[in-house]
């Protein structure tokens, strides 16, 4: 899944990307608000190609979004690749002190030792179908089960199998690495942690 999209419109077309009145350093600096600002508020990861609306024609988004990353060193804030995009996220060492501010200890994903374990064979074996879970796990996989899981936008529908009924696929989302720190699939822990820990009996 890619980042979210920054609606265009008339809106889009009064911004002064280029800011051609300022001289470098502060258009330089204006161009990194901007996108720490676009950051801030969306919830889910911004693609390059998207962040590149609001600054100027041909500059390099990587090298702001760095920039902006460098600044924020050592703040409870950092700058999260995730996926084909970026977001703003709070430091996992200050998660505890978010959750009693907020007590918002009860409004977590709350996943069952079981619904971590599907997700979690979904994640190393996507695309996989209801069937394949099933030869994981040995017992059916409910589609209530399903259900809860892509009711919390952590897994989606993928391409239907290649065999007789095309059944749907599972696949992890950008939620799904979003909300367990990762940037991409490869930094997936190894297998066997995830045995070692019981929430995932591997298989075939």
């Amino acid at each position: 899944m890619a980042g979210r999209r920054i609606p265009t419109g008339a809106a889009a077309g009064t911004l002064d990307r280029e800011l051609a009145d300022l001289p470098p350093e502060r258009r330089w600096r204006e161009w990194i608000r901007r996108i720490e600002a676009v950051l801030f508020a969306s919830a889910s990861p911004v693609a390059r190609t998207d962040l590149a609306r609001v600054v100027g024609q041909g500059v390099s988004v990587d090298l702001l979004v760095a920039d902006l990353a460098a600044e924020l060193e050592g703040r409870a804030v950092e700058l999260a690749r995730i996926g084909d995009g970026w977001m703003l996220r709070t430091r996992p060492a200050y998660a505890a002190a978010i959750r009693v501010a907020a007590d918002v200890a009860g409004q977590g994903l709350d996943l069952s030792e079981t619904e971590l374990a599907v997700l979690a064979a979904i994640a190393y074996h996507q695309p996989i179908t209801r069937d394949g879970l099933r030869q994981i796990f040995g017992s059916e996989i409910g589609r209530e089960l399903i259900g809860r899981l892509a009711a919390r936008e952590l897994i989606a529908p993928g391409p239907r199998a290649p065999r007789r009924g095309a059944p749907y696929s599972f696949v992890t989302t950008d939620t799904f690495l979003t909300v367990f720190g990762l940037e991409t699939l490869r930094d997936l822990p190894d297998p066997e942690q995830m045995q070692d820990s019981g929430l995932y009996g591997g298989g075939g």
